[in-house]
């Protein structure tokens, strides 16, 4: 069945309710596009990162204190890897409101549905070991669970889940309208999953992409189902030890602090309310769809490790690669399992995720060549200006 698109509600990319709604994502995920900025004055490089004149660098910087001044993004935090594995780490604003404290150089975040990718890789080695098969029902695997209006797990594919065709309803489309209602409640899989099924399927499993936080509840749980371990032991003992990733972590039950160091994220439910300090808080509400930390160093060295083929078998990677078309900001985006591609303007394709979290968002992408950029802002965008605004910093930074 040929998959079509479908444009999200204007609900997915503003406001607390779409925190986890993810951009293709900006609330549990930003991904790269070809976006343009809005006109905007450029502003003067400040000392801090400086280079010459004209030079990539400079642009770079020139680009993360735009984000900061014109946007008002509290702090800004990039790190970019060349052709040549050559790292540069780039800083805008400051970590901390009240005291006006430097941000961390290559600080750990919380990089929300980045997650998603993680997660994709383990089912997919899994995949490869002979213990799921991608094109099985849900059903074979979790008997019984995903039930509910228009919703049949019998009907539902594995693929289906990862690829955003399952049909099932988003569970964050119920979350409170006000963050601090919910900010430290811990909260179970299983009621993530219940929230999500307590509305109607939003299609037919394989007719449309609707991005569905839900669908990698119900992938996360597949996981503890098949291997009889919790999904972050699963993740951090297949991907993030073999990997070195030694800033990346998935937080254990209770664990509400971000490492040091960290710019503080910062919330307000509408645009018009002062920021709050969010940085501590309970991230069980995104837990396979959106919970991980890690710095944008360590994020980049996944991505490129993941395209490199250092996670997954050939058949495995191909698999991950096969897309469809995805709505996002802007056209030509396409998805595959828990990866986007999307055109850049210098040319080719790049692929990564993105991802928000009550207090950070964070665009990024990667290229076959070795290139991969991370952004990563200390509050979600208010609008979508904000989030072309940091995709065009990423395309600047990707492309020169």
């Amino acid at each position: 069945m040929t998959v079509q698109q479908r444009r999200p509600p204007a609900h997915r990319w503003l406001g607390a309710a779409a925190t986890l709604a993810i951009l293709g994502a900006v609330a549990v995920a930003v991904t790269p596009t070809t976006a343009t900025a809005t006109a905007r004055t450029p502003l003067p490089t400040p000392a801090q990162g400086q280079a010459p004149a004209g030079s990539h660098r400079d642009a770079v910087q020139r680009s993360l204190d735009e984000l900061v001044r014109a946007d008002g993004f509290p702090a800004v935090l990039a790190s970019v890897r060349g052709r040549d594995g050559r790292v540069r780490h780039y800083t805008a604003g400051v970590a901390d409101l009240r005291t006006r404290a430097k941000v961390p150089t290559d600080g750990y975040v919380r990089i929300g549905s980045n997650t998603k990718t993680y997660l994709a890789v383990v089912v997919l080695q899994l995949v490869g070991e002979g213990r799921i098969e991608l094109d099985e029902s849900v059903e074979t695997y979790l008997p019984g669970l995903v039930r509910g209006d228009g919703v049949d797990g019998r009907r539902i594919t594995v693929r289906q889940l990862l690829q955003h065709t399952s049909g099932l309803p988003n569970y964050t489309a119920l979350l409170p309208e006000t963050y601090e209602t919910i900010r430290h409640r811990y909260v179970q899989p299983r009621e993530l999953l219940d929230l999500g099924l307590s509305q109607k399927a939003t299609d037919e499993p394989g007719e449309m992409f609707s991005y569905s936080n839900t669908g990698y509840v119900v992938a996360g749980l597949l996981v503890e189902k098949v291997t009889g371990r919790p999904v972050r032991e699963e993740i951090t003992n297949r991907i993030i030890r073999p990997l070195g990733l030694r800033h990346t972590y998935f937080p254990n039950v209770g664990d509400q602090e971000v490492r040091r160091p960290h710019p503080k994220g910062y919330h307000q439910d509408r645009p018009e309310q002062p920021l709050t300090d969010v940085t501590v808080m309970d991230p069980s509400m995104g837990w396979a769809a959106g919970q991980m930390v890690a710095t944008p160093g360590d994020l980049n060295r996944f991505f490129v490790a993941l395209l490199d083929g250092d996670l997954l078998a050939p058949e495995q990677l191909r698999q991950m690669r096969d897309t469809v078309d995805a709505p996002g900001p802007l056209p030509n985006s396409r998805y595959g399992l828990g990866l986007q591609s999307t055109p850049m303007s210098c040319g080719g394709l790049s692929w990564g995720h993105g991802g928000n979290i009550f207090g950070y968002s964070t665009v990024n992408a990667a290229t076959d060549d070795g290139r991969a950029v991370t952004i990563a802002a200390t509050r979600l965008p208010t609008d979508l200006a904000e989030v072309e605004h940091l995709l065009a910093a990423l395309d600047t930074a990707l492309c020169g």
